[in-house]
């Protein structure tokens, strides 16, 4: 019969010399070699699936993984851009501010909120140290982009099918997460800010939204959605029916 006492035994014996020897001499056989490779893949996929930019950086600016926001975010309007797998920031009064930052967070541990960019295009941006200034090895840092837009077009193109909504009142309901007004919608769009109006009812109807702020606050807070939907969504707004 098997002797389980015996077996939490020898663990416990196995264990403890292990512990004894350092994790320099840890058992690295088959299973354990291949259990870090598998984490690294579903980790990968989980970033990719969190709709805000992040990016993993070793030794204060190479980037050792960005997520597909960051892929994304990071367009040649972005105040950050990628250079040779390095992180530099595009405006020369950002230049000194992002190394510091880096800079702190590699050496010292310290978080850092910072503002980059000018006009239009200023995004925020948090420096995140994940290592601490006295572990062993490339200090690690996290980089998470604020978002430009308040609503993702993925948010908004999920949330219509959700509803009902029609191509046109799906467009709509972009412009007003956008911060557009229905009169520059309809003035956009060449039709009567009635209908835009019209629209709005629809859209209010459907969703149970009692405003318009109320039902952009819905999108805004929407979970980001399934990775297979991210080139359906931007060619799908550019649909609209009657």
């Amino acid at each position: 019969m098997f002797d389980v006492s015996r077996l939490n035994a020898a663990n416990a014996t196995r264990d403890a010399a292990l512990l004894a020897a350092g994790a320099g001499n840890r058992y690295i056989g088959p299973e354990r070699r291949a259990a870090p490779v598998h984490t690294r893949h579903w980790l990968a996929a989980t970033l990719d699936e969190i709709d805000y930019g992040m990016l993993l950086l070793a030794d204060e600016s190479q980037v050792i993984h960005a997520n597909h926001a960051a892929r994304a975010e990071l367009d040649s309007a972005h105040p950050l851009q990628l250079f040779g797998g390095e992180l530099r920031a595009r405006r020369a009064p950002d230049v000194l501010p992002l190394a510091e930052a880096l800079q702190a967070a590699a050496q010292r541990g310290l978080r850092k909120l910072l503002t980059l960019g000018a006009g239009a295009q200023k995004v925020s941006v948090s420096v995140v140290p994940l290592s601490g200034p006295d572990e062993p090895g490339a200090a690690v840092t996290l980089l998470m982009l604020g978002k430009r837009q308040v609503c993702e077009v993925l948010s908004v193109q999920g949330y219509a099918r959700s509803h009902g909504l029609t191509s046109a009142e799906t467009r709509v309901l972009a412009a007003l997460c956008r911060g557009t007004p229905p009169t520059e919608i309809a003035a956009d769009v060449g039709v009567a800010i009635s209908t835009v109006r019209t629209q709005i009812g629809n859209i209010r109807l459907k969703t149970g939204a009692q405003s318009i702020r109320a039902l952009v606050q819905q999108v805004a807070v929407l979970p980001p959605l399934m990775g297979v939907l991210r080139g359906a969504a931007h060619r799908e707004l550019a649909y609209t029916d009657d």
